[in-house]
């Protein structure tokens, strides 16, 4: 059994050796990346992503990333390719075929049949002078010394520049195309990362019932108002029906604990005025902010000056801002 400083000099040459990967990539960064980058942008088809074992999953990933950033990507695996799946390749798409040798059995078959229907090849490859490389309209060169594996076997160092080069095509891609947070929003909707682009304060307030009374409004009706809307909160409107405070259940535990009379107490007289508000159409992640900041679990919810609901905090937890 090795011994704790032998795991943890492995652990550290691993991630040497990997690093020393992305720096090779890094230094090999150069007009064919531009030429590869400028190609799949002005295409007016697909890319396609191919690969065999380990390259095949780093593919998967890249286009995941390519389409969760507006680049249209689909997957097909090479073994998959040659007995079926090339019937996915439209005439204007451009394939992605990535292999550290560029020589695997299933590459070098697939290869020329790519060429054979005339659409453009992109190699992403660790040997320029592969059957790959040879036959590539474009070269994405991953220029790999050494897998951080002792024997010099298992795919880590080259997948890990793979993985990085695919990231910075697609970041490349993102930035060609314009693409903007509200972009992204439209892709990840469901996550929440996609709520905190696109999830506004209304899309919550308006599930709730509105709690208000009047300036003077009884204690009783205050309670009752607070209670049957069951947000711990209630506005309080003036005769023009403008905003003029609110009235929290800390407000009348405060009153309770200053005052004995209570059967004259109106709720002008124990609002808090001038409270915190958002509009509507603000971002719910900016009322969590603003939440945050004030040390408050409501805000009251504007459209201009019409008061229009409350967001609760409970409201921003349920969706996994918090």
């Amino acid at each position: 059994m090795k011994k704790t400083p032998e795991i943890l000099e492995i652990g550290r040459n691993t991630i040497r050796i990997e690093i020393e990967a992305l720096q090779a990539v890094l230094a090999a960064i150069n007009d064919d990346f531009a030429a590869t980058v400028e190609a799949i942008f002005v295409g007016s088809g697909r890319l396609i992503v191919t690969g065999i074992g380990k390259s095949a999953i780093i593919g998967q990933k890249i286009v995941a990333t390519m389409n969760s950033t507006g680049s249209p990507a689909i997957f097909m695996h090479a073994a998959d390719a040659i007995h079926g799946d090339l019937g996915m390749v439209q005439p204007d798409d451009l394939v992605l075929c990535i292999s550290k040798s560029g020589d695997t059995p299933e590459i070098k078959v697939l290869v020329p049949l790519v060429k054979s229907m005339g659409n453009a090849l992109i190699a992403m490859t660790g040997n320029v002078n592969s059957s790959l490389g040879q036959a590539a309209d474009y070269l994405l060169y991953t220029p790999i010394k050494e897998e951080a594996d002792p024997n010099n076997l298992a795919p880590t160092a080259s997948t890990t520049a793979q993985l990085a080069l695919g990231d910075a095509v697609a970041m490349a891609l993102l930035a060609k195309k314009g693409f903007t947070e509200s972009d992204f929003a439209r892709f990840h909707p469901g996550g929440t990362l996609g709520k905190q682009l696109y999830l506004r304060v209304i899309d919550l307030a308006m599930h709730h019932q509105k709690p208000e009374v009047a300036e003077d409004a009884s204690l009783k009706s205050i309670i009752v108002e607070m209670t049957s809307k069951r947000l711990g909160i209630t506005a309080v409107l003036n005769e023009a029906n403008e905003l003029v405070g609110v009235i929290t259940d800390g407000d009348l535990r405060r009153m309770l604990e200053h005052q004995n009379e209570l059967g004259n107490i109106q709720a002008s007289q124990i609002m808090t005025k001038n409270p915190k508000t958002i509009e509507a159409q603000d971002l719910a992640v900016e009322a969590l902010l603003l939440m945050k900041q004030m040390n408050l679990n409501q805000l009251v919810v504007m459209t201009g000056k019409e008061y229009v609901g409350i967001i609760h905090l409970q409201d921003l937890i349920k969706e996994g801002l918090v």
